[in-house]
């Protein structure tokens, strides 16, 4: 006899991915690019989609060379490293200071030393200089208008957690704007990792005032490396099983484990449905529709699907949840 069809209220625990699945990390960050593509001859013509699978390129081999890296000081690396890239495709010396008419227009352009290390040609910021100015545009990322709604929606019926290949500090604001709540000043602080922190990983429901939605929150810095590898997700199951009083009874089965209780939730099917995939986990594909990366399965278009729902917003996904838990009454 065949095992029933599962429902997505069949689980527990959703583990959400953030920047492409809840934040518009597309947009984000190609308008934080497009200074640095405006530069040069080579870049100026490209479109969302060659900007952001350049980014890609440079992203992944830091992430798989440097897995203890911050997120926001990794971002800075691949903006100096595009920008080499961009100079030897536009016929100029790595290394070499931008032109003259660059510096007069751009005051944030950076100057170079010899060995290549970007210093701070700018006047109205100070010593910060375009590569980290760019690891720091996180907290302008905005999030999807459907967002901030289903979340709460999902909340009442899910346990909530946060996986993400981001750093504590640049989440902060991240996070405030998903309780909706404001991203800056006095708000923020309810929304930042507490220093000291009773916990091996974030609890943000127990900072007082938080309206946070999420049980818990796993940056790459609390993981120590970048999906798609699997410890984060590795961790995340050990955590969930570890504490009962955190998650709840999480009604297993003879011969279920805790991966049975729980779904990923994402739009990148590389970073995050082939991990889960690879674990046995059951996943939720959130298909952004104005997405142009992250959308096809490692394999190509004819390999086998890695998600076992799809909705193209997440606000799709809560209505789904709440027609099931509408026809078995609950």
């Amino acid at each position: 006899m065949s095992a029933p069809t599962p429902k997505i209220t069949d689980h527990k625990i959703l583990i959400f991915d953030v920047y492409g699945t809840l934040a518009d990390w597309e947009s984000g960050l190609f308008d934080a690019l497009k200074p640095l593509l405006a530069r040069y001859p080579a870049s100026k013509s490209w479109s969302r989609k060659d900007a952001l699978s350049a980014f890609m390129a440079a992203e992944g081999d830091l992430q798989a060379q440097y897995p203890d890296m911050l997120y926001n000081e990794l971002l800075a690396k691949v903006h100096e490293i595009l920008e080499e890239r961009l100079k030897t495709l536009s016929g100029e010396q790595p290394g070499a200071t931008p032109s003259a008419s660059v510096a007069a227009t751009d005051p944030a352009a950076a100057a170079t030393t010899d060995a290549g290390a970007s210093t701070s040609a700018a006047a109205g910021d100070g010593a910060q200089n375009a590569h980290t100015r760019f690891g720091n545009s996180i907290e302008h990322w905005p999030v999807f208008p459907d967002t901030v709604a289903a979340l709460r929606r999902l909340a009442k019926h899910f346990k909530l957690v946060v996986l993400s290949n981001v750093d504590r500090s640049s989440f902060s604001h991240t996070h405030a704007r998903l309780a909706g709540a404001p991203a800056d000043g006095v708000a923020l602080q309810t929304y930042t990792f507490p220093v000291p922190n009773p916990h091996q990983y974030w609890h943000p429901q127990d900072a007082p005032g938080s309206q946070s939605p999420f049980t818990l929150v796993m940056t790459a810095q609390d993981t120590g490396c970048y999906k798609p590898a699997l410890g984060g997700f590795r961790a995340a199951l050990a955590y969930f099983g570890a504490h009962p009083e955190l998650f709840g009874d999480l009604s297993l089965r003879p011969g279920e484990e805790v991966k049975d209780r729980v779904l990923s939730v994402a739009q990148s099917l590389p970073h995050d449905h082939e991990p889960a995939s690879r674990l046995g986990m059951r996943s939720v594909w959130i298909d952004r529709q104005a997405a142009v990366t992250c959308n096809v399965t490692p394999g190509g278009l004819d390999a086998k699907p890695k998600w076992t729902w799809r909705f193209e917003t997440l606000g799709e996904m809560a209505d789904a949840v709440e027609e099931e838990l509408g026809k078995i009454g609950k």
